[in-house]
């Protein structure tokens, strides 16, 4: 398989390839969930607790200034990372959950009233659905969902027919994360603005695949999670654009998102601090800064194409396994192979796998409207990333072929 890219040097960048897994050398094919980081990312996080952990923007001593400076760099990074046009509309969260209800709670509540519509599709992870459910009981608005065809592809007829003057928010996922499906989101936001509806884009799986630029889709928010992209847990950002942020409420209370606060009134900060109350988390915040350079280093391009090429291998492979069947085969994906086995429980399939080594994820994904489109419980789920083989995904059939014989 010829690439731009030494694979060879890229597993030496992650220090947990070399775990040993129930006496196997582990083979990570749960991507999706989450990736593994690379010395760099492990080193700029001890780095900062053991260098110049400070709290930041408050301090006026040489620790608390470098912390600053590292801590706003990263969203100057972030910034750049999805073409936004001010680092005031790079929000920090703590993931892409938390960028979704922010815009639910705050833009929601205060532009959203009985009888609006809400948009969402078929395939959303819960947390594009439970925060939009929320909310559409509290204010008596009406949650309309995009459906799919058989192939795990939205049904871009039926959105349009979906679309009438009371639709006021349009919320989607970017790629799924059970399917690999890349949805077609810059059509879908076209056609919202044209019935005047705002569009938040869920980024957590496209942003470590997809080249990501907001002018270009002109979306109104993009959430995502840089634990997705080799970066840490816990931390992530929601881009919105300016005006829109600056009418939205602030989401909590507390030090930071203030300008002066007496016992009669407070009066809030500017973007983006407005939206980021009490201490945030500051040595992972630093710390994504790093993941991106590092994926910049390989190349987003680059990092596409190979991951593309091992799910073409790992496609043309599992087809030859008797009972298997894939579920999601978009013309536009990622690489991300969800399937089912005939008579065999999708747990049962990772447990066996889980014994050789072997790290794939096994259940609904958290879509469980999605499975029932399809009338199953769940999938078994092999996701990679820049750092996998075809040697790893011919472990992985020769484990598929170990629990056909001894469950089929």
């Amino acid at each position: 398989m010829s690439n731009n890219l030494d694979i060879t040097a890229i597993r030496n960048d992650f220090p947990i390839l070399e775990e040993i897994v129930n006496g196997k050398q582990l083979v990570y094919f749960d991507n999706a969930a989450t990736t593994q980081k690379p010395k760099v990312v492990l080193d700029a996080i001890s780095g900062y607790y053991e260098h110049y952990n400070a709290n930041i923007h408050r301090g006026i001593h040489q620790l608390a200034e470098k912390a600053t400076a590292a801590f706003e760099d990263s969203r100057k990074r972030l910034q750049q990372f999805l073409n936004a046009p001010s680092f005031e509309e790079i929000i920090f969260t703590y993931g892409t959950t938390d960028g979704i209800n922010l815009v639910a709670q705050t833009y929601g509540r205060k532009f959203l009233k009985e009888g609006d519509e809400v948009i969402i599709s078929a395939m959303e992870h819960h947390s594009n659905i439970v925060p939009w459910q929320m909310l559409c009981e509290e204010k008596g608005c009406i949650l309309k969902v995009i459906p799919i065809n058989d192939d795990g592809e939205l049904l871009m007829d039926e959105y349009e027919a979906l679309l009438t003057e009371r639709t006021k928010f349009v919320s989607v996922v970017h790629v799924s994360n059970s399917l690999g499906t890349i949805n077609p989101v810059k059509e879908i936001i076209r056609k919202a603005h044209e019935v005047g509806a705002k569009v938040l884009l869920d980024g957590a799986q496209a942003s470590s695949h997809l080249s990501i630029d907001v002018q270009d889709l002109d979306c109104d928010f993009y959430s995502l999670s840089l634990h997705k992209i080799y970066g840490p847990t816990g931390m992530g950002i929601l881009f919105g654009k300016k005006e829109l942020l600056n009418a939205m409420p602030p989401y909590r209370g507390g030090g930071e998102m203030i300008k002066e606060v007496t016992f009669e009134k407070t009066t809030y900060n500017e973007l983006p601090y407005k939206f980021e109350a009490g201490t945030p988390n500051i040595a992972d915040v630093i710390a994504a800064k790093y993941a991106l350079d590092y994926v910049d280093t390989l190349g987003k391009p680059n990092i596409a194409a190979y991951e593309n090429s091992l799910l073409e291998y790992a496609t043309q492979a599992v087809m030859e396994i008797e009972g298997l069947k894939i579920i999601g085969k978009a013309k536009e994906k990622v690489s991300v192979l969800s399937f089912v086995i005939d008579g065999i429980h999708h747990q049962d399939t990772g447990v066996l796998l889980d014994q050789q080594g072997i790290a794939v994820r096994t259940g609904h994904h958290c879509t469980q409207p999605l499975m029932r489109r399809f009338n199953i419980t769940g999938t078994t789920r092999a996701s990679f990333a820049v750092y996998n083989t075809t040697a790893e995904i011919d472990r992985l059939i020769q484990g598929l072929h170990k629990v056909k014989k001894m469950l089929g």
